[in-house]
Parts: structure tokens; C-alpha cells; sequence
């Protein structure tokens, strides 16, 4: 499972002109799926989100998780995220997981992430075009993965 997260003043998601999720200071997770991910991965990666020490305290140093500042979130799927572009120039997305793998690890990870929060989290919809609107603040990315959590 693979995540970038930006930290974000504003974030929305549109689809086919209507707005399906809106927030302020918070953060934008656009999540990548493959076969072997499990909910132990779920489950570790939505802690790490939630507790991710990125957002400034009063001295303007990133102190601060997305629980203490009680921020929101938005996740959107993007299988996109495990492409493989080592050959030719089209890329490939061969272990991106399939829908039937994908949905229900993607509902588990916004459920477990909702669970940490304490909060309901926004959503994309899987497999729709997404226009994905945000202001990175900072900027402030970082991209998890994982299978590197060792």
C-alpha cells in the first residue's frame, strides 16, 4: 500500500461537476493498492497518517499531527501510484490490484482511518474521473510505503 500525503489549506474532489468532498487545513491521501496489501497494512498505515508529526505548533515547526490540530481528510484512490515505467514510455500498472482486490481493502482503510480520527473521513469514488483540487501547504508531500516499513 502506498499513500502520498499533502498537507493541505483546502482540498476538494469533483465528479462530472459535483463536489463530493471538501475540506480546510488537513490533509489530501491519495492511496495506491496492490494484491498483498493487507488490513495489517491498513492498519499500521492509517496510525502513521494520523500521528504524522507535520503541521506547525506556535513556533512554526512541524509538531503537530493531523489529530492534534482535530484536521480533516480526504482520501482518493490512485492506482496510478504503482506504476511501473522502468520500460518503454507507456507506463505500466500490472500490480496495481483490480477492482474486485482494491474496494474492499480501500472502504477498510477509510473505515480503520475514520476509527483513528475519531472523525468522518471524505472520499473520492473509486474508479471515477476525479478532478482533485488542493492548495499544498508548505508544500509539504511525503509518500509511505508499506512495504518499507522495516
Amino acid at each position: 500500500m502506498k499513500a502520498v500525503i499533502q498537507r493541505v489549506s483546502k482540498a476538494s474532489v469533483t465528479i462530472e461537476g459535483v463536489k463530493v468532498a471538501d475540506i480546510q487545513n488537513g490533509l489530501l491521501v491519495l492511496l495506491g493498492i496492490i494484491d498483498e496489501d493487507t488490513q495489517e497494512d491498513i492498519n499500521w498505515l492509517t496510525k502513521k497518517i494520523a500521528n504524522l508529526r507535520i503541521f506547525n505548533d506556535e513556533e512554526g515547526i512541524m509538531n503537530k499531527s493531523l489529530l492534534d490540530i482535530n484536521g480533516d481528510a480526504i482520501v482518493v484512490s490512485q492506482f496510478t501510484l504503482h506504476a511501473s515505467t522502468k520500460k518503454g514510455n507507456r507506463p505500466s500498472y500490472i500490480k496495481a490490484a483490480k477492482p474486485d482486490v482494491a474496494i474492499p481493502l480501500y472502504e477498510n482503510f477509510v473505515q480503520q482511518f475514520e476509527t483513528d480520527l475519531g472523525k468522518k473521513v471524505q472520499t473520492g469514488e473509486f474508479g471515477a474521473d476525479m478532478k482533485v483540487e488542493l492548495l499544498n501547504d508548505g508544500p509539504v508531500t511525503i509518500i509511505i510505503d508499506t512495504k518499507d516499513k522495516v
